[in-house]
Parts: C-alpha cells; sequence; structure tokens
C-alpha cells in the first residue's frame, strides 16, 4: 500500500548518530521499528483504512474503536520493516477547543509518525486538523515528527463537502504529505499522493 509505505520512509526515525533512538526503534527480530497513530475525527474512516491496510479487504461496517495496536511487516526499497499501526478512537471538539482523553495523547507520543485522516463528506472532520496537527506538534516539542494528512471517502463526490483541493493546500500549508483516497474501493489504483 503506497500511502503506508510512503508513511515509512518520511518515519526517519531513529536520528542518524542517535544511538539510544536506534536501540529503541529495533524490532524483536532486529528489523527497524516504525511506530504510526492514525488520529482524526469518528467515522472519517480510520479503522477501515488500518484494516484495509492490514487485509487488503474493505469490510463497510465497523464498531467504534477503543484503540487497537496493528503489526505488520512490509518491504520497502529490499528492507523490511515492522510497522506497529495504532488506530485510535475518534476525536472530539468542544466550544472551538480538543478534547483529547491522555490514552490518545499516549498514542501520539509514542509515535515515529501521525496520519491525520479527515473525511470528504464531514466539513467539522477537515477543519479539526489545523488544531491536531498543532497538538501533535505540542507533544512532540523539539522534534520534526513527520505527519500525512489522508482525505478519505473519495468515491462518494455526491456528498461531498470538502473539496480535496483544500485538504491539499492545508497539508501543504502544514508542511505535510497529502492523500485523497478511498479505503472502499481498490487501494492500488485509488491511493496516490498529490504533490
Amino acid at each position: 500500500m503506497r500511502l503506508i509505505q510512503n508513511m515509512c520512509t518520511i518515519a526517519e526515525y531513529p536520528a542518524p548518530g542517535n544511538a539510544a533512538a536506534s536501540d529503541c526503534c529495533v524490532g524483536a527480530a532486529g528489523r527497524r521499528l516504525v511506530k504510526i497513530a492514525v488520529v482524526g475525527a469518528s467515522g472519517v474512516g480510520k479503522t477501515a483504512l488500518v484494516v484495509r491496510f492490514l487485509t487488503k479487504r474493505f469490510i463497510g461496517d465497523y464498531e467504534r474503536n477503543a484503540g487497537n495496536l496493528y503489526t505488520r511487516q512490509v518491504q520497502i526499497e529490499g528492507e523490511t520493516l515492522a510497522l506497529q499501526v495504532q488506530d485510535t478512537p475518534g476525536i472530539q471538539v468542544h466550544e472551538n477547543s480538543l478534547s483529547c482523553s491522555e490514552q490518545l495523547n499516549r498514542c501520539i507520543r509514542w509515535a515515529d509518525a501521525v496520519v491525520i485522516v479527515f473525511s470528504i463528506t464531514d466539513y467539522k472532520s477537515y477543519e479539526l486538523i489545523s488544531q491536531l496537527h498543532q497538538h501533535v506538534q505540542q507533544l512532540h516539542l523539539g522534534t520534526r515528527l513527520p505527519v500525512v494528512v489522508v482525505a478519505n471517502k473519495a468515491d462518494l463526490l455526491h456528498i461531498k463537502q470538502v473539496d480535496p483541493q483544500l485538504g491539499l493546500q492545508l497539508a501543504s500549508m502544514l508542511g505535510c504529505s497529502f492523500y485523497e483516497v478511498s479505503v472502499s474501493e481498490n487501494y492500488n489504483d485509488v491511493y496516490r499522493k498529490k504533490k
């Protein structure tokens, strides 16, 4: 899956020359470990994105997620990486401020890279991106944590509330990579990076 592979490539951990960082980022089998947190509003397709990556299938109906951790090995440019993907519960906004649980904050602190997912069918999920990006940066002060913005549900153009170009512009302004996807469609054809 190109999206996840590119997330690995941008996860530049451990930092070159940092022995302590390299010790904590190597899995049990000696493979480099990349930890990714998938965050966003409720109902945007975070769990569907993660399950699609793991199983290569789309399951249309999900129960609300309590924060599952998944592991998968991937080959990127000849190197086998161990990916840990943390699926997180949906984030709520209360009176213009984020309501992030301590569990979510721990997941973000734990991560080497963060994927912020919004739905093109939910304008409020798009409005959450800037606040969530700022929150991620506050939890990782002094480090350059790779962040990817994903516009999901690209197949639902008939109920679109957010033009994906807005997502691309915002991601660019925040210094993030951007992808427009449809988890329900064949992701090999749909996943594409926007430049």
